[in-house]
């Protein structure tokens, strides 16, 4: 399920979107009749209290969980009813995710850190390993290769795992409080680093946030409060 567009299909098309959690018999909503569309090669941001639903919306974009009614449409290609093998496949080549945590595996350096994607889709090491020193070039680390994330800077580790989230060449970048961590100097180089994601290689970035500085920094900005759109 590697997607393209061919057909000018939106990015991310959300039709009444629904989901609840459930604990014995009772039930409990989180996305209440969403519906959104964001267009290709956007820097989108969403803001919201804790609880709102912005977890649970990207968890339904990253094909984590499933929406209990209405549609999830990726590049014009619906996630409802694929196989486990389908959206495998997705994650591994349409989306491309960033934490808040930064995930890295403390033993391994820049350069194997960042190739796991392209190891998990069957490219050979040494084509994986170079795919690797270009991206971390590309985001600044060109000088960090062999550093583990123990030798590195709270910023430097999230540029390690944006750089991660970007060596397949996803469609569909979802970053959940990517600078949550970090200090405001830092933050900015990484939101420089997701305008440029969306601006130059292709990627429409969907990214979740309590800051609102950073929320208004997106070519489109959305606000939930209990599990749906606000003005």
């Amino acid at each position: 399920m590697n997607l393209k567009n061919p057909t000018n299909e939106p990015a991310i098309s959300l039709i009444q979107v629904d989901k609840s959690y459930h604990q014995g018999d009772l039930s409990f909503p989180v996305l209440r009749n969403l519906s959104l569309n964001i267009e290709p090669n956007q820097l989108v941001t969403l803001m919201g209290p804790s609880g709102s639903g912005k977890s649970t919306l990207l968890n339904i974009l990253s094909a984590i969980e499933s929406a209990d009614s209405g549609e999830v449409r990726i590049f014009g290609h619906s996630l409802r009813g694929a196989d486990e093998f389908s959206l495998t496949e997705y994650r591994r080549k349409t989306i491309g995710i960033v934490f808040q945590f930064f995930h890295l595996l403390p033993y391994l350096d820049c350069i194997q850190n960042v190739s796991i994607p392209l190891h998990l889709n069957g490219v050979s090491k040494s084509i994986a390993e170079q795919k690797a020193k270009d991206i971390l070039n590309l985001v600044g680390l060109g000088h960090r290769l062999r550093f583990t994330p123990r030798e590195l800077s709270g910023g430097e580790k999230q540029r390690v795992s944006i750089a991660r989230a970007i060596i397949h060449s996803p469609k569909l970048l979802l970053a959940d409080e990517p600078t949550g961590n970090l200090d405001s100097k830092s933050s900015d180089a990484i939101i420089e680093l997701f305008q440029k994601c969306s601006r130059e290689l292709d990627m429409t970035v969907f990214l979740v946030t309590h800051n609102d500085e950073i929320g208004r920094l997106g070519d489109s900005n959305y606000k939930m409060k209990d599990g749906n759109l606000v003005t």
